[in-house]
């Protein structure tokens, strides 16, 4: 594990925001990366099922996203192959009424542009989610209009709604993602697959 890694994964920041959550829960930093990894996932948060097991997206919405990139949990979970910098490292914890709580932007302030200096510039960044999208891309508005401008984007750079199943709703509403960008985005994790397996 790196240095910055390290001190990810004893930040104690938090503490006293994720005491008073109603899930009172105590910070665990998921830092899960690498210096050069050629793929970068820069998602929101982790969830609950994630801060008890200290995997990224170790969930069904895990499932779902590693469909998507046509990758299984071998190649997902290969620290050499895919570096994972969410908004915020810590599960945020849920409100009164049972909702996730938003990402600090203590976390993003604290440790981001360390984080992705150490990366290094990715070949593939896959940004997930309005939190990730906004602060990677300066973008809000609606989801589906940032998305639907996808080739717009930097070379290498693909938007991806958040994979919980939540949005099966959105993904039926907007038929493009599947359709056109899909197809380019695992075209693209394909061929760096490829480079990793002949390596």
């Amino acid at each position: 594990m790196s240095h910055i890694a390290e001190d990810i994964s004893a930040c104690r920041i938090c503490a006293a925001r994720f005491a008073a959550t109603k899930t009172q829960h105590r910070p665990r930093p998921v830092a899960w990366f690498a210096k050069g990894t050629p793929i970068l996932i820069a998602g929101q948060a982790p969830g609950m099922r994630v801060q008890q097991s200290g995997k990224p997206f170790d969930d069904r919405s895990g499932d779902r996203l590693r469909d998507w990139l046509g990758l299984d949990r071998d190649a997902f979970y290969d620290t050499d192959f895919v570096s994972f910098v969410p908004t915020a490292f810590c599960f945020p914890g849920y409100d009164a009424k049972g909702a996730d709580l938003p990402p600090p932007p203590v976390c993003w302030d604290t440790w981001h542009a360390d984080v992705l200096d150490h990366i290094g510039p990715p070949q593939l960044r896959i940004i997930i989610g309005q939190y990730a999208i906004k602060r990677h891309l300066g973008r809000s508005g609606s989801l589906g209009a940032v998305i639907a401008d996808w080739r717009s984007f930097p070379d290498g750079t693909f938007v991806l709604p958040h994979p919980s199943w939540r949005n099966s709703g959105w993904l039926k509403k907007n038929p493009v993602f599947e359709t056109e960008i899909l197809p380019v985005l695992r075209e693209q994790v394909g061929l760096l697959l490829a480079m990793r397996d002949l390596t």
